[in-house]
């Protein structure tokens, strides 16, 4: 289908919660989702930011329906009681994982004492999904599929950094953000193999941004501001600002042609209206062994066993 991100699909009665929702492509996804007429809940750690989040949407759509849960992703606690805030609503059409610390400072870890970026980008969201995966589930059972869309990175095609041994975390800032999100991809997709296998109504899709950058991304006030930290970045000729780096994530969200392991993000490196981009083989058909090892691995640092068997269709394959 011809994809047009600026008249998306209606996404009336439909409820989707969006990690770090208060700046850059979280922000810009959930106005976008808003617009679409979207229950769209905010999730992030600064009250007053979900706040400023929220009064930002409000003044681009007057008539948003808007929730706010707070969830620190460097904190294993936090991520449990906003999972049982978020089961809590009526229903959960889907959840966009795009929140994450972007610090390259070596050494820094998650209160549970992970790699500050393996733990926030990847660790975080295992654990949110085994919190919320029973209401995806209930609410899939009630209507279409829901989805899970999980946020990868460009880096992931360029540059091969093993994920065998996730308590390994590399040297290089750039090489541990792009393990994680390596360890991302293939979670993310060994993830929609399992949901498929034990016939449940979630699917688990991939999307990357491109490259967003400040300069080329509009205002909104508290979001993209003068009061805001400004991003200096070599890419910005050839860049695209963050409220168009967000289409891919919303596009994953929202195309009613979409299905479980779908990887979208734009045509080229940096920017473009998305579309399916091909799977790289490494993360999206991996040996089976290394896939069982980083779900394996992943369980083990977020503490949790994801619910899948338990809620799988009878007579399914699990």
């Amino acid at each position: 289908m011809d994809w047009d991100p600026h008249h998306l699909p209606s996404q009336t009665g439909r409820t989707i919660a969006v990690t770090g929702a208060t700046a850059g492509i979280g922000y810009f996804a959930a106005e976008q989702l808003a617009a679409a007429g979207a229950h769209v809940v905010l999730a992030s750690r600064s009250a007053p930011k979900l706040d400023l989040a929220a009064a930002a949407i409000r003044s681009r759509v007057p008539d948003a329906r808007l929730s706010q849960v707070r969830i620190d992703l460097h904190s294993l606690a936090s991520i449990d009681e906003a999972a049982r805030q978020l089961s809590a609503l009526p229903a959960l059409h889907g959840i966009l994982l795009n929140g994450g610390a972007m610090t390259m400072r070596r050494g820094e870890t998650t209160d549970d004492g992970l790699p500050l970026l393996l733990g926030s980008h990847v660790v975080a969201n295992v654990a949110l999904i085994a919190g919320v995966l029973p209401a995806l589930v209930a609410t899939g059972q009630a209507g279409d599929h829901a989805r899970i869309v999980h946020t990868s990175t460009g880096f992931v095609r360029r540059l091969a950094v093993p994920v065998t041994d996730l308590s390994h975390s590399p040297r290089s800032a750039f090489a541990a953000y792009t393990q994680a999100k390596t360890a991302t991809e293939v979670f993310a997709f060994e993830l929609d193999r399992r949901l498929r296998a034990a016939g449940l109504p979630v699917d688990s899709l991939v999307s990357r941004p491109g490259v967003g950058v400040d300069a080329k991304t509009p205002l909104r006030p508290g979001i993209r501001d003068a009061t805001t930290p400004y991003r200096r970045n070599v890419f910005t000729p050839w860049a695209q600002g963050k409220d168009t780096a967000a289409w891919s994530a919303v596009r994953a969200l929202t195309d009613p042609t979409a299905t479980g392991g779908d990887y979208f993000g734009p045509p080229g490196a940096f920017k473009g209206v998305p579309v399916r981009v091909q799977k790289l083989a490494r993360t999206a058909e991996p040996d089976p062994a290394l896939a069982t090892s980083v779900w394996d691995q992943l369980e083990r640092l977020a503490r949790v066993r994801l619910p899948i068997t338990e809620h799988a269709r009878p007579g399914s394959a699990t």
